[in-house]
């Protein structure tokens, strides 16, 4: 096992590359970055999903998406979908036990999908805050995802900032 400065710098290392695959739109990156039930030590051929450490994701406004397939078709369609994306992450906050990491954070997206006239140029750029849980596991090829989920954050309109507090 290594020391526990060094178990905080790795998985604050996966955590940046996951995003970072996603801002590249790298979808083998961010697959090799999700657990996978060989990075466990199970026959992927021979096991049971609920006793191999089922990978699971919640993307906002999302319903739970469980497993492999599901999670990484997500992935897929958010890139297929999304002509530019970038995260700036706040608030980040690592803490290890063992061979899990749990890691909290603040989404900053900036996103643009395509322009409405089918342009060269990007469609309106939209920003969004959401906060995030990752959670790692550590496997022989370093920290991998277990599971992903993020939730946005409501943000208080200027009506609702001078409206009196019911009585």
């Amino acid at each position: 096992m290594s020391a526990p400065h060094t178990d905080v710098e790795q998985v604050e290392a996966a955590n940046t590359a996951f995003y970072e695959a996603m801002e590249r739109g790298d979808f083998e990156e961010v697959s090799a970055l999700w657990l996978t039930p060989s990075d466990l030590g199970v026959d992927e051929t021979y096991h049971d999903p609920a006793d191999a450490g089922v990978i699971s994701c919640v993307h906002p406004g999302w319903p739970v998406l469980t497993g492999r397939g599901e999670v990484l078709r997500s992935y897929a369609l958010i890139m297929a979908n999304t002509d530019y994306i970038q995260f700036f992450l706040t608030d980040v906050h690592v803490s290890v036990t063992g061979d899990t990491a749990l890691v909290t954070c603040t989404e900053n997206i900036l996103s643009g999908g395509p322009a409405p006239d089918a342009g060269e140029e990007l469609g309106p750029l939209v920003g969004q805050l959401v906060v995030a849980t990752n959670v790692f596991r550590r496997t022989p090829d370093g920290w991998k995802l277990w599971s992903h989920h993020a939730s946005p954050v409501l943000a208080e309109t200027d009506e609702e900032e001078g409206e009196e507090p019911p009585s």
